[in-house]
């Protein structure tokens, strides 16, 4: 018997509330995209409550595979987020639990749910996808709901445009009341003047019924006036008027069969079958397009002959090639003709050349619309598959993500996730639309967020099962300070206990010796340096560590000086920095890509002119300090 450990109890316990909660948000959250998108469909055609929440569980249904990753991404993210805020994790791995061990039950409930996920896609979406396209499709046959506004003309009538200038909402009566009827086509309109009228609906709902009052009507006789220059009208007036407009208010569904037949509607059995029946047309069409193009006699010249076999059958051999004293010229024979019999030949030609442009363009499109046919289903055969990967690629991503950032709650999870989900959709429609415009191989285009996410769902893990800071700030601080540098003010106080005094003439003598040095170093290292010297050379890197470590010791010496001004002085040694600007060409490789793409490293160049500038105005200013503190020491101002 299999039994379940209590931690692997506990870690499912807390994330499968969690879970559950996400995905009902994400899925609330696509509805709600979905209504906005359809909103127009909807709105003003009197749907019962019935269609409109058939509508929504199917709906909810179909959104399942764009909801199913990012709750599992964010659900991942706030469980080890939660287990890392709360120190769990911590002493789990004190415990010597690894990070892999702890997710190990949840890596079993997302094979599971990834495993639900292909079933789901193969089985139950397609179902779910022919029911709302039906359905969304049928709703938007529907006629609208019947409400006539006020002073604008109302044209949701099919062949009728309707006018009423004002209405009585308590007894239902139309006054001013215009009515064009284009039913038999605006040749044929007749217009109706109305005071006032009534309108409803039959009992069947398959037409309107309108009761008018004092008014008149004008009609075209067209028919009746064949060949004559002015048209007749009849004009009548009335008292009263009744008349019967055709208007479907009923909700009619239409037949699931014919979507039931796209490939939205099939399992991953009919679409293959349809992939290898179309593909089949296809390799059929274009050898048999191949076949008709040799064999098609070229200026009357057939490229084959028809011999009897032994059975007595006819078959087709190429025919065998004719060897003339000299080439025929043909610009001689059309030049040789009379000018109606040349133009005779110019018109054949353009149209056996337009017969066979028009057919080949129509047999191309064909093709094309079979290709097209061919990738659509391509492209949802493969949607059954990427879903399923999705997850398990989404829980790598959220929880070792949430281990390494160790924050709680729904904040910070919930930015991380839509941020990745969102760059995740992109990556996906992007592949997908490459996939559908035949830019791409199918399979390429499906599985292009997949390959992009996989190394960083990796890249988290292994970071994360090493502790390694992947969010440290600091880190990036000092790489950032490694490349550009940060001005620091150095801090130097008096101390109250010396356990080494300053011997004025040694400090004299160092003095002394940094200043050589930085003379040295401004002397080898030119002030200005061409294009290819700063990527060649630079300045001396090591040089100035030496020069650096010279004068950070010195300064710890002098620190202990009992002189005040002497500590005051010290401080206007300026912290010589670094960076890896003021020599380039220790990464050859890049030194040589510069050199080559000339105008590409300008801008390097020039920043790295102005960070020797800089260096160069340090150093000067260390010489400047040294020769002022060999003055205040010489004058027998240090009391040590």
């Amino acid at each position: 018997m299999l039994r379940i450990k209590r931690m692997d109890l506990f870690i499912l316990q807390s994330f499968l509330p969690l879970f559950v909660m996400t995905f009902c948000i994400c899925l609330f959250i696509v509805l709600m995209q979905f209504l906005w998108r359809y909103i127009d469909d909807l709105v003003g055609k009197g749907l019962g409550v019935d269609v409109i929440s058939e509508l929504f569980f199917y709906a909810a249904l179909t959104m399942v595979p764009m909801a199913l990753p990012l709750a599992i991404l964010l659900a991942s993210l706030m469980i080890f987020g939660n287990l890392g805020e709360n120190f769990e994790l911590t002493a789990m791995k004190a415990s010597g639990i690894s990070l892999l061990r702890t997710m190990a039950p949840l890596i079993v409930l997302m094979v599971m749910i990834a495993t639900g996920a292909f079933f789901f896609q193969n089985n139950a979406l397609p179902i779910a996808q022919t029911k709302m396209y039906t359905l969304l499709y049928s709703v938007r046959q529907k006629s609208p709901e019947l409400e006539i506004p006020e002073g604008v003309f109302y044209d949701q009538i099919p062949g009728y445009n309707l006018f009423v200038e004002s209405k009585n909402r308590d007894t239902g009566v139309l006054y001013d009341m215009m009515i064009y009827d284009v039913s038999r086509g605006f040749e044929n309109s007749s217009i109706i003047l109305a005071d006032s009228g009534k309108m409803s609906i039959t009992a069947d709902k398959t037409h309107l019924f309108l009761e008018l009052w004092s008014g008149e009507s004008f009609e075209n006789l067209k028919d009746a006036a064949t060949g004559m220059k002015n048209v007749p009208y009849r004009r009548e007036t009335f008292t009263t008027k009744e008349i019967m407009v055709p208007f479907d208010a009923n909700f009619n569904r239409m037949d699931e069969q014919g979507m039931r037949s796209q490939y939205i509607g099939k399992n991953m059995a009919e679409l293959q079958a349809t992939i290898d029946s179309v593909q089949l047309r296809v390799d059929s069409l274009g050898h048999e397009y191949t076949r008709e193009l040799r064999e098609t006699p070229h200026m009357n010249v057939m490229p084959y002959i028809t011999v009897p076999d032994t059975a007595g059958t006819l078959r087709k051999e190429p025919a065998p090639e004719v060897m003339m004293d000299r080439p025929i010229d043909v610009d001689s024979l059309f030049r040789g003709s009379s000018s109606g019999v040349a133009l005779n030949y110019l018109q054949a030609a353009l149209s056996k050349a337009q017969r066979a442009k028009q057919e080949y363009e129509y047999r191309s499109l064909t093709m094309a619309d079979d290709q097209r046919s061919i990738r659509r289903h391509s492209i949802e055969l493969m949607k059954k598959f990427t879903l399923s990967f999705a997850c398990i690629i989404f829980f790598f991503i959220g929880a070792p993500l949430g281990a390494i950032i160790r924050k709680g709650g729904l904040g910070t999870p919930l930015v991380i996730s839509v941020f990745l989900f969102i760059f995740y959709y992109i990556i996906d429609n992007m592949g997908y639309k490459l996939a559908r415009d035949g830019k791409w191989p199918v399979w390429e285009g499906m599985w292009l967020s997949a390959a992009v996410l996989l190394p960083l769902g990796i890249f988290f893990t292994y970071k994360a099962v090493n502790d390694s800071a992947v969010f440290n700030k600091d880190a990036y601080l000092n790489f950032f300070r490694r490349f550009f540098g940060v001005s620091e003010v150095r801090s130097v106080e008096m101390k109250e206990i010396v356990m080494e005094e300053v011997h004025p003439a040694l400090a004299i003598e160092r003095l002394g010796e940094l200043r050589s040095m930085v003379t040295a170093y401004l002397k080898n290292n030119p002030a200005r340096q061409s294009y290819v010297a700063y990527w060649r050379k630079g300045y001396d890197r090591h040089g100035l560590h030496a020069l650096r470590d010279y004068e950070e010791n010195l300064v710890d010496r002098l620190a202990n000086s009992r002189d005040k001004m002497v500590i005051i002085k010290l401080m206007d040694l300026p912290i010589l920095r670094s960076l890896w600007f003021i020599e380039p060409s220790a990464t050859p490789w890049l030194s040589n890509l510069m050199i080559a793409l000339f105008p590409l490293g300008i801008p390097i160049w020039l920043y790295g002119r102005y960070t020797q500038k800089r260096l160069r105005h340090e150093l000067e200013t260390t010489a400047s300090v040294a020769a002022q503190l060999i003055t205040l020491i010489e004058n027998g101002k240090d009391k040590a």
